[in-house]
């Protein structure tokens, strides 16, 4: 079977991280999304994929190529204007021969999901049961038939959402090509849906695991679960992986560093005496930890990096060339890529009042959530930053710096 992904948007609501990357570049436990997915649609037993790209397309083309790589065969498709889902599908006609699958690139899924889904009914859409339905396109089914799917209503009909993964054939670019401009100016690919639905076409097929990346904080929890799975595929009987195992340790670890839980630990980089790390962790390549840093769990931390003198980081994703090097504290946040934390700055990620923490004004169903910074941030010494902030690329921070709410990109703070 074919798989088409589509990995053409920009990732809006994911900014300040997606202005110079694709939203299917954001690293998740050291690694591309989008590599996760693929990785997992070909452990399902696919081989042959379309990538449907578009926004910064040359970052995804470079890095994935034609799949070699990957044990896969990668071939592009090209959407130059994003407009819409349904749009950017009907750009693959001329590359698809029979019965595909398509997936947004923007989620998470397991093999065992891909492999049971891929044997479904065409056409099919996969589903998954959700706490919030007023966030996704809602389906009313009757058994595995899908009666119709409504996208983000105020009072869901169920629980039971789009999840993102669906199976058709060719005969879905007649729909395509039918389909009229919804009301947010885009092509659709639900409205295509709607028309197998009133046909009494369409089935569903609920998944056992989901993770949609639609949120900057959303790439926490897929942290978190992505790190975790890649320790316990190596893990022996007890569920315990050791940490100086050699396919992950390939840096150097000194004298004097305690180590709890797994790790992983790129060429090049050198752990200095004193540092504590409590795994699960994963650390790139020609990174520079310690001396005397406190690293916590499920904190994945890109190449080139440095975590200096009594620097403690907690459950967060660090980009690749940030430097976060003396005597600073940052938790539960995403920072972008070439940032550089003057000595004593400090990410404050919880409220006093404990309740759930609003970023840019929404909602991150988190009651601990530090900050999205951007790249290239610059923060002078002792800068404080709240809970909740949102950061863009290039803000420049004066010494003693306050920093809170949003901050847009290219600001410049004191003087």
């Amino acid at each position: 079977m074919e798989c088409v992904i589509l990995a053409a948007g920009e990732g809006k609501r994911m900014r300040p991280l997606t202005a110079s990357r694709p939203k299917v570049m954001l690293p998740v436990a050291g690694r591309p999304m989008l590599e996760h997915l693929i990785v997992s649609a070909r452990d399902a037993g696919i081989k042959d994929f379309i990538l449907v790209v578009g926004y910064k397309e040359q970052d995804i083309r470079d890095y994935f190529k034609d799949g070699d790589r990957f044990g896969v065969k990668i071939r592009y498709a090209v959407q130059r204007k994003q407009s819409g889902t349904a749009n950017a599908l009907l750009c693959t006609e001329n590359l698809l021969k029979g019965p595909f699958m398509l997936l947004n690139g923007d989620m998470i899924l397991d093999s065992d999901d891909i492999l049971a889904f891929s044997k479904s009914s065409v056409p099919c859409v996969g589903t998954v049961e959700s706490s919030h339905p007023q966030d996704f396109g809602v389906l009313d089914v009757d058994g595995a038939k899908v009666l119709s799917i409504v996208e983000k209503p105020k009072e869901p009909k169920s629980n039971l959402v789009n999840a993102g993964i669906y199976l058709f054939d060719t005969g879905i670019f007649a729909i395509l090509k039918s389909l009229s401009l919804s009301e947010r100016g885009e092509y659709e690919l639900p409205d295509a849906l709607m028309q197998y639905a009133e046909k009494g076409m369409l089935s569903h097929f609920t998944l056992s695991s989901w993770f949609d990346i639609g949120e900057p904080w959303n790439l926490l929890d897929a942290n978190e679960k992505m790190t975790k799975a890649i320790f316990a595929k190596t893990a022996g009987g007890d569920g315990v992986t050791s940490a100086s195992a050699s396919d992950f340790i390939k840096g150097t670890i000194e004298d004097g560093v305690y180590i709890h839980g797994n790790v992983i630990l790129g060429e090049g980089s050198v752990i200095k005496s004193g540092t504590y790390i409590e795994g699960d962790c994963i650390i790139g390549k020609d990174c520079d930890i310690g001396p005397h840093a406190y690293i916590r769990g499920c904190t994945s931390v890109g190449d080139n990096c440095h975590i200096g003198h009594s620097v403690e980081i907690k459950n967060s994703i660090v980009m690749k060339g940030t430097k976060i090097p003396h005597f600073n504290y940052v938790g539960d946040s995403v920072i972008g890529s070439g940032c550089n934390f003057g000595a004593g700055t400090k990410v404050a990620n919880l409220r006093h009042d404990r309740r759930d923490i609003r970023c840019d004004g929404r909602d991150t169903k988190r009651r601990k959530f530090g900050a999205v910074i951007g790249d290239d941030v610059q923060f002078g010494i002792n800068c404080s930053v709240n809970a909740g902030s949102w950061i863009g690329s290039r803000v420049k921070a004066a010494p003693n710096s306050y920093l809170s709410g949003k901050i847009n990109d290219d600001t410049v703070l004191g003087r």
